[in-house]
């Protein structure tokens, strides 16, 4: 790609549901069309700055456009009768507590935590919980902090917006980095920490060095890779490369590549157009010379990027900008998601033709994937199996390590969305299904043997060296231990 990029900073300007009327662009819709917009963003999260507005929606397609519908409420996105409830509270000029009591029955029937994410994935230390982080799979723990628990622009199908409608009871947040770092001494079989949330690219550069410098120690050598989930690099790559503290973060990327971990910047883009700007080019090219790599990810949404064409083009631009198509997800099973989600059957067909139209380069992609309570499954392919079709599934993750990569079957069913809407094809029950229920049964919170724990250590000409599990660790023993509360 071309190198120094010439881009202008611009100032951050952001729009809510208590000012959506202020943009300018909405003055093309109806009073009724606004106002429908309202009654969605008083239950769903929304929050776009003028970036998105200026460079990434085309308005001259609205409502079709895709960074329209990626960024804006929809109608669609509640049921009608929901709908028209909060729109009838709306024009009454229902009194506050009325709208949101109304918003958090809807909110309620929305499957908020899907996955087992509070009841499973909250880690343990000394039989407490640790606040703001999960452990779900061996290697890995996920960190929200707390400042991080915003976006620069929220997305219409998001997975996680009950961190944004105020349902505090299940807001994953944490406030300083010490239990983690507690946590993950004792736990040398981690070997990665993804900072996500929100959008941890949010906080200024000193408050995000609070949380990355302590993993650098030499008592936390087992944490190989740091990464960073983020969809900055999509709504504001100014971050990366105008804003006043965005040479400050490229220092940081440097320092810790310099101490032999890998930073990976997971960057979330939906939609080519996000590719396409002077700004977010930049911002790839920033991130690169800083150390860091960028792994590119989104699910497949319906309205945004259901179509094979859109993802083989994305993907291209992805390689050209020397970032590595990472992920396509399926949508989660909260929220919306009957707005935006897409059948099995063709998000494995979308994948397919898209895949079919890149390189090898590109073809590090992975998908479709649900991120379903037992693990990342992959829907791997469709077929015929002994006179019946099915779908051929793979674990890519699972809550015990021995399930990954381990094939299995469902019967085809064109209407099915997600894992729960699948049936085992050649048995009553899936294969996997009995442990899955112990570890709910038991109040499971992962605990692994060490087999996956290296050691490394920085040279002073910078050559990284790896070891083994220290003397001592149990690499043999690759059983889960279900701690019981």
């Amino acid at each position: 790609m071309p190198k120094n990029i010439q881009v202008t900073p611009r100032t951050f300007t952001v729009y809510t549901e208590k000012n959506i009327e202020k943009i300018p662009q909405l003055s093309k819709f109806s009073r009724d069309e606004v106002l429908a917009m309202r009654a969605v963003a008083n239950v769903l999260p929304f929050r776009v700055n003028d970036y998105v507005i200026d460079e990434l929606i085309d308005w001259d397609r609205v409502p079709d456009d895709p960074m329209f519908q990626l960024t804006f409420p929809q109608p669609g996105m509640l049921k009608d009768g929901e709908l028209d409830a909060m729109i009838d509270l709306i024009r009454k000029d229902a009194p506050r507590s009325d709208l949101k009591a109304e918003a958090r029955r809807i909110q309620l029937g929305l499957n908020p935590h899907p996955a087992g994410q509070k009841s499973m994935n909250v880690p343990k230390l000394e039989g407490i919980e640790v606040a703001g982080m999960q452990h779900k799979y061996r290697e890995t723990v996920l960190f929200f902090p707390s400042a991080g628990q915003i976006c620069h622009s929220y997305c219409t199908y998001c997975f996680r917006w009950p961190q944004f409608v105020g349902l505090d009871d299940m807001k994953f947040a944490a406030r300083e980095a010490d239990r983690m770092i507690d946590y993950l001494k004792q736990h040398p079989e981690v070997n990665s920490v993804l900072f996500t949330g929100g959008d941890p690219m949010v906080m200024k550069t000193r408050v995000f060095r609070r949380y990355v410098e302590p993993l650098l120690q030499p008592e936390l050598d087992h944490i190989v890779s740091i990464r960073i989930g983020t969809k900055a690099m999509a709504y504001w790559p100014g971050r990366f490369v105008t804003d006043n503290d965005s040479d400050d973060l490229m220092r940081l990327f440097d320092e810790v590549h310099s101490a032999g971990r890998n930073i990976s910047v997971m960057a979330h883009y939906s939609n080519p157009v996000e590719l396409e700007t002077p700004m977010g080019q930049a911002a790839v090219e920033r991130v690169r010379n800083a150390g860091a790599v960028v792994r590119c990810q989104a699910p497949l949404i319906r309205h945004v990027n259901d179509n094979a064409e859109t993802w083989a083009n994305m993907w291209k631009r992805q390689v050209t900008l020397g970032a590595i198509p990472y992920y396509m997800f399926v949508e989660r099973d909260t929220g919306p998601r009957a707005y935006f989600e897409v059948p099995l059957g063709k998000a494995f067909q979308i994948f397919t033709e898209a895949y079919q139209k890149v390189s090898g380069l590109a073809r590090t992609v992975r998908g479709p994937s649900m991120s379903s309570t037992p693990g990342k499954v992959l829907i791997d392919g469709i077929a015929e199996v002994q006179g019946k079709k099915v779908y051929v599934l793979k674990f890519i993750q699972g809550r015990n390590p021995d399930w990954v990569n381990q094939v299995f079957f469902a019967d085809y069913d064109p209407a099915a969305r997600w894992l729960d809407d699948l049936k085992p094809a050649f048995c009553d029950r899936w294969w996997w299904q009995e442990e899955l229920e112990q570890m709910q049964q038991e109040g499971w919170t992962g605990d692994w043997s060490q087999d996956s724990h290296i050691e490394k250590r920085v040279s002073d000409l910078g050559h990284v060296s790896f070891a083994p599990a220290a003397a001592g660790a149990n690499t043999l023993d690759r059983n889960m231990v279900l701690q019981r509360p």
